[in-house]
């Protein structure tokens, strides 16, 4: 005769595998390690620095009065 299996065991190990699987497909694809994360904020802070030094200023003679 076979060996005697908790079908509520089984079916817990089945779910926290599901799981496990689940949480490894998600870092792979959202993942991202320290230098990635510091390189997005400075390109960020780049992008804003840029921005910010085109702006007009409306208060400078010759600017638009709105």
């Amino acid at each position: 005769m076979g060996d005697v299996v908790n079908l509520n065991a089984y079916r817990k190990k089945r779910a926290r595998e599901a799981l496990k699987k689940k949480a490894s497909e998600n870092r792979a694809r959202h993942g991202r390690d320290r230098g990635e994360k510091r390189l997005n904020q400075v390109e960020q802070e780049r992008a804003t620095a840029q921005l910010d030094g085109k702006k007009r200023d409306r208060d400078a003679p010759g600017g638009s009065d709105d």
